[in-house]
């Protein structure tokens, strides 16, 4: 036995002396990282991710500065004494208006209107993705955490919401109500975006109620509503939060089609990139730009947050990591 020990102990020094074990109980390699930290060191040189967070970035920038880089105001008639219904309906580019009239025929200008856009599709698309990842979240955590006839019938509600297609479900949400408004909008779009949450929250809590660190919990007497906040939500969030990077861009075009649809705010006094696009049909064979333009920074936007959630979804899968 002593030699055995003496033996062990040799062994040990060598490998220490080579920079294998650097101490008794430590890992060689430093310490270790969280499971953020890790996924954000790989994000940092994912190009697909840095030109996501660029487009988004922009749109956002957009959105905050409006006032600053937009040179008139959104309902500004700058080019009302060059409107004719018959010969000039849509004035063209000109000092002072970088990219002409809009289709309103009242002389609005297209580029600030565009710029101001932003804001009411963003403020949609985030209030809308806000509120369906907490209406999810309060039925995913109540299927997760409660299991057995809770589980059964909030899974058969979440069931028949996603057998409907989803632009079918917010229509018939937006039409529910008699004054169609910008909120009416984010209340139809975030019903559709609940049972996706809800689902997949409940994924997540029904594998962390056999981890280790919950079956512990619960042999030591901890109560189901302390494991529920402390242990298994916390532990649940990561595939919700990237799921909502991504409904993100899906809330952006579900928006721009129901406001394309008539379904948005009454008036055009507060510009929607979405109702600009539905507009501009009656000019679209003369005037394309007028269809152009919105319907790109739609796509530009939707594109820069898909790519981050990608990006993030991939960053956070172990499956994934190199």
């Amino acid at each position: 036995m002593t030699r055995k020990k003496e033996r062990i102990d040799e062994l040990a020094t060598a490998a220490a002396g080579e920079g294998q074990v650097a101490d008794a109980g430590a890992v060689a390699g430093g310490e270790g990282t969280s499971l953020w930290a890790s996924a954000w060191r790989r994000l940092r040189r994912n190009p697909i991710f840095i030109v996501g967070a660029v487009l988004t970035l922009l749109v956002i920038l957009l959105a905050v500065f409006a006032p600053l880089i937009a040179e008139h105001g959104p309902t500004d008639r700058i080019l009302a004494d060059k409107v004719s219904r018959s010969s000039n309906p849509v004035p063209g580019p000109e000092p002072g208006s970088l990219l002409g009239a809009d289709s309103s025929g009242l002389g609005w200008d297209l580029f600030s209107r565009l710029v101001y856009g932003s804001r009411m599709t963003l403020v949609i698309g985030f209030a809308a993705t806000l509120a369906g990842f907490f209406g999810g979240l309060v039925l995913g955590t109540l299927a997760g955490a409660f299991g057995g006839w809770v589980d059964s019938v909030v899974m058969r509600i979440v069931d028949v919401m996603l057998s409907i297609p989803s632009i079918l479900l917010a229509t018939a949400v937006a039409t529910l109500f008699g004054d169609p408004s910008n909120l009416t909008l984010i209340i139809a779009i975030a019903t559709v975006q609940i049972p996706i949450f809800a689902r997949l929250l409940r994924g997540s809590m029904l594998a962390q109620r056999s981890s280790d660190h919950v079956l512990a919990a619960r042999s030591l007497g901890v109560r189901r509503g302390a494991i529920v906040r402390r242990h298994m939500l916390p532990n649940s969030l990561a595939p919700v939060l990237v799921q909502a990077t991504l409904v993100l861009a899906t809330a952006v075009i579900e928006a721009a089609g129901l406001t394309f649809l008539g379904l948005g705010a009454a008036t055009n006094d507060v510009p929607e990139w979405g109702q600009m696009l539905g507009e501009s049909q009656a000019f679209f064979d003369s005037f394309p730009h007028l269809a152009f333009w919105p319907a790109g920074c739609i796509i530009v936007t939707a594109l820069g947050f898909t790519l981050m959630g990608e990006s993030l979804r991939e960053a956070l899968d172990p499956k994934s990591r190199r």
